[in-house]
Protein backbone atom coordinates (compact mmCIF):
# COMPACT_ATOMS: atom_id res chain seq x y z
CA UNK A 1 0.00 0.00 0.00
CA UNK A 2 1.19 3.67 -0.62
CA UNK A 3 2.57 5.35 2.33
CA UNK A 4 2.13 8.90 2.32
CA UNK A 5 3.63 11.24 5.25
CA UNK A 6 1.17 12.94 7.55
CA UNK A 7 3.31 16.18 7.12
CA UNK A 8 3.05 16.00 2.97
CA UNK A 9 -0.58 14.26 3.75
CA UNK A 10 -1.81 17.58 5.98
CA UNK A 11 -0.46 20.18 3.69
CA UNK A 12 -2.50 19.09 0.75
CA UNK A 13 -5.42 17.57 2.39
CA UNK A 14 -5.38 21.44 3.61
CA UNK A 15 -5.70 22.90 0.28
CA UNK A 16 -3.35 25.59 0.66
CA UNK A 17 -2.20 25.93 -2.94
CA UNK A 18 0.94 23.55 -2.54
CA UNK A 19 0.14 20.47 -4.86
CA UNK A 20 0.75 16.97 -3.30
CA UNK A 21 4.38 15.66 -3.77
CA UNK A 22 3.09 13.09 -6.05
CA UNK A 23 1.69 15.25 -8.22
CA UNK A 24 4.38 15.66 -10.39
CA UNK A 25 5.13 12.18 -11.02
CA UNK A 26 3.08 11.34 -14.09
CA UNK A 27 -0.29 8.70 -12.77
CA UNK A 28 0.31 9.97 -9.06
CA UNK A 29 -3.43 11.50 -9.15
CA UNK A 30 -4.49 7.90 -9.28
CA UNK A 31 -1.99 6.52 -6.65
CA UNK A 32 -3.09 9.14 -4.49
CA UNK A 33 -6.81 8.22 -4.66
CA UNK A 34 -6.14 4.33 -4.35
CA UNK A 35 -4.39 5.35 -0.93
CA UNK A 36 -7.40 6.94 0.53
CA UNK A 37 -10.30 4.69 -0.87
CA UNK A 38 -7.98 1.86 0.35
CA UNK A 39 -8.07 3.69 3.86
CA UNK A 40 -11.67 4.33 3.63
CA UNK A 41 -11.28 8.09 4.12
CA UNK A 42 -14.07 8.76 1.62
CA UNK A 43 -14.98 11.61 3.82
CA UNK A 44 -11.97 13.11 4.14
CA UNK A 45 -11.68 13.47 0.30
CA UNK A 46 -14.19 15.46 -0.18
CA UNK A 47 -14.22 17.53 3.02
CA UNK A 48 -10.50 18.49 2.70
CA UNK A 49 -10.57 19.17 -0.86
CA UNK A 50 -8.36 16.53 -1.97
CA UNK A 51 -10.55 16.19 -4.91
CA UNK A 52 -9.78 19.78 -5.94
CA UNK A 53 -6.18 19.39 -5.52
CA UNK A 54 -6.04 16.43 -7.79
CA UNK A 55 -8.04 18.01 -9.83
CA UNK A 56 -6.21 21.52 -10.24
CA UNK A 57 -2.27 19.42 -10.46
CA UNK A 58 -3.06 15.89 -11.35
CA UNK A 59 -4.64 16.58 -14.54
CA UNK A 60 -7.71 15.10 -13.95
CA UNK A 61 -11.49 16.41 -13.54
CA UNK A 62 -12.94 16.23 -10.53
CA UNK A 63 -16.13 13.84 -12.57
CA UNK A 64 -13.25 11.31 -13.13
CA UNK A 65 -12.32 11.62 -9.67
CA UNK A 66 -15.67 10.84 -8.01
CA UNK A 67 -16.26 8.15 -10.87
CA UNK A 68 -13.03 6.54 -10.27
CA UNK A 69 -13.85 6.76 -5.83
CA UNK A 70 -17.45 4.89 -6.84
CA UNK A 71 -15.29 2.45 -9.07
CA UNK A 72 -13.07 1.47 -6.53
CA UNK A 73 -15.92 1.22 -3.74
CA UNK A 74 -18.34 -1.13 -6.12
CA UNK A 75 -15.02 -3.47 -7.01
CA UNK A 76 -14.70 -3.86 -3.52
CA UNK A 77 -18.07 -5.06 -2.60
CA UNK A 78 -18.07 -7.05 -6.04
CA UNK A 79 -14.73 -8.85 -5.01
CA UNK A 80 -16.39 -9.32 -1.24
CA UNK A 81 -18.84 -11.02 -3.09
CA UNK A 82 -16.90 -13.24 -5.58
CA UNK A 83 -15.00 -14.48 -2.55
CA UNK A 84 -18.32 -16.08 -1.08
CA UNK A 85 -18.72 -17.47 -4.85
CA UNK A 86 -15.13 -19.23 -4.42
CA UNK A 87 -16.13 -20.92 -1.16
CA UNK A 88 -19.24 -22.27 -2.13
CA UNK A 89 -17.48 -23.28 -5.29
CA UNK A 90 -15.05 -25.25 -3.46
CA UNK A 91 -17.58 -26.62 -0.78
CA UNK A 92 -19.85 -27.52 -3.00
CA UNK A 93 -17.05 -29.39 -5.53
CA UNK A 94 -18.77 -27.42 -8.42
CA UNK A 95 -16.41 -26.33 -11.95
CA UNK A 96 -16.91 -23.15 -13.58
CA UNK A 97 -14.82 -21.93 -16.95
CA UNK A 98 -15.25 -18.40 -17.99
CA UNK A 99 -14.18 -17.70 -21.48
CA UNK A 100 -12.66 -14.15 -22.16
CA UNK A 101 -12.47 -13.57 -25.82
CA UNK A 102 -13.05 -10.54 -27.93
CA UNK A 103 -10.56 -7.81 -29.79
CA UNK A 104 -7.04 -7.08 -28.97
CA UNK A 105 -6.84 -4.20 -26.46
CA UNK A 106 -10.34 -5.05 -25.51
CA UNK A 107 -10.45 -4.99 -22.00
CA UNK A 108 -10.20 -9.39 -21.14
CA UNK A 109 -6.83 -8.86 -19.03
CA UNK A 110 -7.74 -6.15 -17.13
CA UNK A 111 -11.26 -7.71 -16.48
CA UNK A 112 -9.55 -11.10 -15.51
CA UNK A 113 -7.26 -9.27 -13.27
CA UNK A 114 -10.25 -7.84 -11.04
CA UNK A 115 -11.73 -10.92 -11.01
CA UNK A 116 -8.83 -13.18 -9.60
CA UNK A 117 -7.33 -10.15 -7.23
CA UNK A 118 -8.55 -11.51 -4.15
CA UNK A 119 -9.34 -14.91 -5.11
CA UNK A 120 -7.69 -18.10 -3.73
CA UNK A 121 -5.02 -19.24 -5.87
CA UNK A 122 -5.18 -23.24 -4.65
CA UNK A 123 -9.23 -22.91 -6.49
CA UNK A 124 -8.54 -20.64 -9.24
CA UNK A 125 -6.37 -20.06 -12.02
CA UNK A 126 -5.93 -18.61 -15.51
CA UNK A 127 -5.05 -20.08 -18.79
CA UNK A 128 -3.37 -18.40 -20.95
CA UNK A 129 -1.96 -21.21 -23.64
CA UNK A 130 1.02 -20.13 -26.10
CA UNK A 131 0.82 -21.38 -30.22
CA UNK A 132 0.26 -25.18 -30.24
CA UNK A 133 3.68 -27.05 -30.34
CA UNK A 134 4.25 -29.27 -33.37
CA UNK A 135 2.35 -32.40 -31.26
CA UNK A 136 -0.28 -30.25 -30.33
CA UNK A 137 -0.42 -29.51 -34.07
CA UNK A 138 -1.44 -33.07 -34.71
CA UNK A 139 -3.48 -34.16 -31.89
CA UNK A 140 -8.02 -33.03 -32.15
CA UNK A 141 -7.79 -29.66 -31.58
CA UNK A 142 -9.77 -29.52 -28.30
CA UNK A 143 -7.43 -31.98 -26.72
CA UNK A 144 -4.80 -29.30 -24.95
CA UNK A 145 -7.92 -27.48 -23.80
CA UNK A 146 -9.99 -29.93 -22.18
CA UNK A 147 -6.71 -30.56 -20.03
CA UNK A 148 -7.06 -27.23 -18.76
CA UNK A 149 -10.83 -27.46 -17.56
CA UNK A 150 -11.69 -27.08 -14.12
CA UNK A 151 -11.39 -29.83 -11.30
CA UNK A 152 -13.89 -30.24 -8.46
CA UNK A 153 -14.20 -26.99 -6.41
CA UNK A 154 -12.21 -25.07 -9.50
CA UNK A 155 -12.71 -21.63 -11.41
CA UNK A 156 -10.59 -21.52 -14.52
CA UNK A 157 -10.41 -18.11 -16.27
CA UNK A 158 -9.77 -18.72 -20.34
CA UNK A 159 -7.56 -15.82 -21.61
CA UNK A 160 -8.52 -16.63 -24.86
CA UNK A 161 -9.84 -20.35 -25.90
CA UNK A 162 -10.49 -22.92 -27.97
CA UNK A 163 -12.16 -19.82 -30.17
CA UNK A 164 -8.99 -18.44 -31.69
CA UNK A 165 -9.87 -20.99 -34.16
CA UNK A 166 -12.84 -18.87 -35.08
CA UNK A 167 -11.52 -15.76 -35.25
CA UNK A 168 -7.93 -14.90 -34.60
CA UNK A 169 -6.38 -18.10 -36.97
CA UNK A 170 -8.58 -17.99 -40.21
CA UNK A 171 -7.75 -13.88 -40.14
CA UNK A 172 -4.36 -14.68 -39.93
CA UNK A 173 -3.64 -17.85 -41.78
CA UNK A 174 -2.96 -20.30 -39.03
CA UNK A 175 -5.60 -22.86 -39.96
CA UNK A 176 -7.02 -23.67 -43.64
CA UNK A 177 -10.70 -23.27 -44.32
CA UNK A 178 -11.44 -27.39 -44.02
CA UNK A 179 -9.79 -26.95 -40.14
CA UNK A 180 -12.19 -24.05 -39.56
CA UNK A 181 -15.38 -25.46 -40.96
CA UNK A 182 -14.33 -28.61 -38.59
CA UNK A 183 -14.65 -26.66 -35.92
CA UNK A 184 -17.60 -24.75 -36.02
CA UNK A 185 -19.32 -28.12 -36.50
CA UNK A 186 -18.05 -29.52 -33.32
CA UNK A 187 -18.03 -27.19 -30.66
CA UNK A 188 -21.69 -26.62 -30.27
CA UNK A 189 -21.56 -30.71 -29.36
CA UNK A 190 -18.03 -30.10 -27.51
CA UNK A 191 -19.72 -27.67 -25.24
CA UNK A 192 -22.57 -29.41 -24.75
CA UNK A 193 -20.72 -32.51 -23.37
CA UNK A 194 -18.92 -30.04 -20.81
CA UNK A 195 -22.92 -28.62 -20.01
CA UNK A 196 -24.08 -32.42 -19.51
CA UNK A 197 -20.69 -33.29 -17.63
CA UNK A 198 -21.98 -30.74 -15.42
CA UNK A 199 -19.09 -27.75 -15.96
CA UNK A 200 -20.39 -24.26 -16.02
CA UNK A 201 -19.21 -22.06 -19.27
CA UNK A 202 -19.39 -18.52 -19.54
CA UNK A 203 -18.69 -17.06 -22.77
CA UNK A 204 -17.56 -13.24 -22.69
CA UNK A 205 -17.29 -11.38 -25.89
CA UNK A 206 -15.23 -8.04 -25.20
CA UNK A 207 -16.19 -5.27 -27.52
CA UNK A 208 -14.58 -2.71 -28.74
CA UNK A 209 -14.82 0.55 -31.16
CA UNK A 210 -12.13 0.62 -34.19
CA UNK A 211 -11.74 4.10 -32.74
CA UNK A 212 -10.93 2.59 -28.73
CA UNK A 213 -8.97 -0.03 -30.02
CA UNK A 214 -6.47 2.47 -31.77
CA UNK A 215 -6.33 4.72 -29.04
CA UNK A 216 -5.47 1.83 -26.98
CA UNK A 217 -3.09 0.66 -29.24
CA UNK A 218 -1.28 3.87 -29.32
CA UNK A 219 -1.26 4.03 -25.38
CA UNK A 220 0.60 0.74 -25.31
CA UNK A 221 3.09 1.72 -27.73
CA UNK A 222 4.19 4.63 -25.45
CA UNK A 223 4.47 3.25 -22.12
CA UNK A 224 7.50 1.18 -21.70
CA UNK A 225 5.60 -0.99 -19.08
CA UNK A 226 3.01 -1.82 -21.67
CA UNK A 227 5.21 -2.29 -24.93
CA UNK A 228 5.11 -6.10 -24.26
CA UNK A 229 1.29 -6.01 -24.70
CA UNK A 230 2.08 -5.15 -28.49
CA UNK A 231 1.98 -8.81 -30.83
CA UNK A 232 2.75 -8.87 -34.57
CA UNK A 233 -0.90 -9.88 -34.56
CA UNK A 234 -1.94 -6.46 -32.90
CA UNK A 235 -0.08 -4.57 -35.28
CA UNK A 236 -2.38 -6.21 -38.07
CA UNK A 237 -5.32 -5.59 -36.06
CA UNK A 238 -6.92 -2.56 -37.42
CA UNK A 239 -5.73 -2.84 -41.03
CA UNK A 240 -7.73 -6.62 -40.71
CA UNK A 241 -10.44 -5.19 -39.07
CA UNK A 242 -13.18 -5.86 -41.61
CA UNK A 243 -11.62 -9.49 -41.21
CA UNK A 244 -12.39 -9.85 -37.77
CA UNK A 245 -15.37 -8.43 -37.96
CA UNK A 246 -16.88 -10.88 -40.67
CA UNK A 247 -15.51 -13.93 -38.66
CA UNK A 248 -16.58 -12.57 -35.57
CA UNK A 249 -20.04 -12.54 -36.43
CA UNK A 250 -19.46 -16.12 -38.01
CA UNK A 251 -18.85 -17.13 -34.29
CA UNK A 252 -21.63 -15.73 -32.56
CA UNK A 253 -24.19 -16.47 -35.10
CA UNK A 254 -23.30 -19.81 -35.31
CA UNK A 255 -22.10 -21.09 -32.18
CA UNK A 256 -24.24 -19.00 -29.89
CA UNK A 257 -26.69 -21.81 -28.18
CA UNK A 258 -29.02 -22.03 -25.17
CA UNK A 259 -26.57 -23.80 -23.16
CA UNK A 260 -23.61 -22.00 -23.41
CA UNK A 261 -24.76 -18.00 -24.52
CA UNK A 262 -22.71 -15.10 -25.97
CA UNK A 263 -22.63 -12.94 -23.62
CA UNK A 264 -21.51 -9.48 -25.31
CA UNK A 265 -19.71 -6.57 -23.18
CA UNK A 266 -19.85 -3.50 -24.11
CA UNK A 267 -15.99 -2.29 -23.37
CA UNK A 268 -14.89 1.06 -24.65
CA UNK A 269 -15.56 2.50 -20.82
CA UNK A 270 -13.24 -0.35 -19.14
CA UNK A 271 -14.01 0.40 -15.42
CA UNK A 272 -17.89 -0.40 -16.28
CA UNK A 273 -16.88 -3.45 -18.99
CA UNK A 274 -14.86 -4.87 -15.67
CA UNK A 275 -17.60 -4.08 -12.38
CA UNK A 276 -20.36 -5.61 -15.56
CA UNK A 277 -18.87 -8.71 -15.99
CA UNK A 278 -17.80 -9.68 -12.38
CA UNK A 279 -21.59 -8.83 -11.82
CA UNK A 280 -22.98 -10.84 -14.62
CA UNK A 281 -20.95 -13.97 -13.22
CA UNK A 282 -22.45 -13.58 -9.93
CA UNK A 283 -26.16 -13.03 -11.09
CA UNK A 284 -25.91 -16.42 -12.77
CA UNK A 285 -23.91 -18.30 -9.96
CA UNK A 286 -26.48 -19.76 -7.24
CA UNK A 287 -23.83 -19.75 -4.81
CA UNK A 288 -25.06 -19.47 -1.27
CA UNK A 289 -25.46 -16.04 0.59
CA UNK A 290 -26.03 -14.15 -2.52
CA UNK A 291 -29.14 -13.01 -1.47
CA UNK A 292 -27.42 -10.99 1.55
CA UNK A 293 -24.83 -9.16 -1.11
CA UNK A 294 -24.23 -5.60 -0.11
CA UNK A 295 -24.82 -4.33 -3.78
CA UNK A 296 -26.83 -5.10 -6.59
CA UNK A 297 -26.00 -7.99 -8.78
CA UNK A 298 -28.24 -7.36 -11.82
CA UNK A 299 -25.84 -6.09 -14.83
CA UNK A 300 -26.41 -2.87 -16.13
CA UNK A 301 -28.53 -3.97 -19.54
CA UNK A 302 -26.71 -0.61 -21.28
CA UNK A 303 -23.02 -2.79 -20.91
CA UNK A 304 -23.27 -6.06 -21.21
CA UNK A 305 -26.23 -9.02 -21.73
CA UNK A 306 -26.76 -12.25 -23.77
CA UNK A 307 -25.87 -12.47 -28.21
CA UNK A 308 -28.77 -11.61 -30.41
CA UNK A 309 -28.36 -11.23 -34.39
CA UNK A 310 -29.86 -7.74 -34.12
CA UNK A 311 -27.53 -6.86 -31.31
CA UNK A 312 -26.25 -3.01 -32.10
CA UNK A 313 -22.72 -3.54 -31.93
CA UNK A 314 -19.79 -1.29 -31.36
CA UNK A 315 -17.75 -3.73 -33.25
Amino acid sequence: MLMITKTTETQALKGNGAPHILLSKKGGHREILQEMVEKKNYKRIVKDNIVKQLAKYGGITEQEILERMDYYVELQKLQIELNKMQQWVVDEKKRIAIIFEGRDAAGKGGSIRRFTQHTMPRHARVVALPAPTEIEKGQWYFTRYIKELPNPGSIVFFDRSWYNRAVVEPVMGFCTKDQYEQFLRQVPDFEHMLYEDGITLIKFWFSVSREEQEKRFSSRAKNPLKNWKLSPVDKKAQKLWDEFSYYKEQMLTRTHTNYAPWIIVRGNEKLKARLESIRYVLNVIPYKGKDKAGISLNPDPNIIGRYYMNNAAID
